[in-house]
């Protein structure tokens, strides 16, 4: 609260003078209003949510249960995304007896790019009900390329898609179209 101090002089003689009077402002309840203006504020808003991206994936087999034999995917019903370096996106849909640094197709991630790709393969598929799309990124691969790729799959509905990894013979077709320093070098002809 509000106080006033008076002081007192010296009682020599001389001229009688109006005391001056000073104030002082006790902050304390200013201070428990500020406290209490944050506590309310702290638990009344409500903190922005992380968003988190659903991935369906399979149950856990149980120990008992054997295991199911090995899918195949036909090379008609499935393409192949690789997403390299430098926001770079390639694509095929070959087998490892057919793949060329020809045939290995570059595209972009935009809607005239990769989307079109995507439905293509899609309208080409032998078995439109079990055409699936293969990710494998590269260890080049930048994480928001491969959540854009996701993104894909659901604007263009593809139900069926799978992550790996790339295989040996992709890698190498990968590096000669890249230009990799790292990659194997072709046995040198005279």
């Amino acid at each position: 609260m509000a106080e006033v101090q008076v002081q007192e002089k010296g009682g020599k003689g001389g001229k009688v003078r109006s005391k001056k009077q000073n104030t002082r402002v006790d902050m304390t309840p200013m201070v428990d209003l500020g406290f209490l203006l944050i506590t309310f504020f702290m638990f009344t808003t409500t903190f922005s949510k992380p968003n988190v991206m659903d991935l369906g994936l399979p149950a856990k087999p149980k120990e008992n249960t054997p295991k199911p034999p090995p899918t195949e995917i036909k090379l008609s019903n499935s393409i192949s995304l690789l997403l390299g370096k430098g926001n770079k996106i390639f694509w095929h849909q070959q087998d490892n007896t057919s793949l060329t640094d020809q045939n290995l197709n570059e595209t972009t991630f935009d809607r005239e790019g990769i989307r079109k790709v995507i439905e293509q393969a899609k309208a080409n598929a032998a078995d439109k009900t079990k055409f699936t799309v293969i990710i494998k990124p590269t260890d080049d691969a930048v994480y928001k390329n491969f959540v854009d790729i996701l993104d894909e799959m659901a604007i263009t509905k593809s139900e069926q898609y799978g992550v790996t990894d790339l295989k040996p013979w992709e890698k190498a077709i990968y590096d000669r179209k890249v230009g990799n320093n790292g990659a194997a070098a072709a046995p040198a002809t005279k």
